[in-house]
């Protein structure tokens, strides 16, 4: 029952901080709302039991981009000493568009085969089933079988990056 209403909770934050993103004017509360929403999006990943996507979405939207916005945000309101707000346009299309996205999703929930999760929470209650979590086993694979192919990111990353502030500081340079 408790997790019920944790869940309901974590759901209606943020549905209503999504709401708040669409209908304010004010970009720097839109990505505050923006903040709180990916929040409320990794606690029902956790309660999904996806808990590697619910610890990626923290460190990788919240920790990274979001703050990246924020401090872009707060560093162009000081510059042209104005507020930086956004109006919106296409209204109607982007009703429609919302419209027919809900009526996919609500056709796909109702199409959901409900009894095998009916089952699977049994046989889990039970003790048949035991629900581990699984970054331990995305680590391991991830330093073993993958290695190679995490490397070669990592350096394409650091390069990209390199190439990034030597673009930076030559434009710079030149002023």
């Amino acid at each position: 029952m408790i997790q019920q209403i944790i869940f309901y909770t974590f759901a209606a934050l943020t549905v209503i901080s999504a709401s708040v993103i669409i209908f304010t004017h004010n970009v720097l509360y839109a990505a505050f709302s923006l903040i709180i929403t990916f929040l409320g999006v990794a606690a029902l990943y956790v309660f999904a039991g996806a808990d590697f996507i619910a610890v990626t979405q923290v460190l990788v939207y919240v920790g990274g981009i979001l703050v990246l916005m924020i401090f872009s945000v707060m560093l162009t309101n000081k510059i042209s000493g104005q507020a930086v707000t956004t109006h919106s346009h296409n209204r109607f299309l982007g009703g429609l568009i919302g419209l027919v996205l809900f009526v996919l999703l609500m056709f796909g929930i109702l199409q959901a085969n409900y009894a095998s999760l009916f089952w699977l929470e049994k046989a889990q209650s039970s003790g048949n089933i035991i629900q581990d979590s699984t970054i331990q086993l995305l680590g391991v694979k991830l330093m073993s079988d993958y290695v190679l192919p995490f490397e070669v990111a990592a350096v394409l990353l650091l390069v990209a990056l390199i190439g990034a502030a030597y673009i930076a500081q030559r434009q710079m340079d030149e002023k």
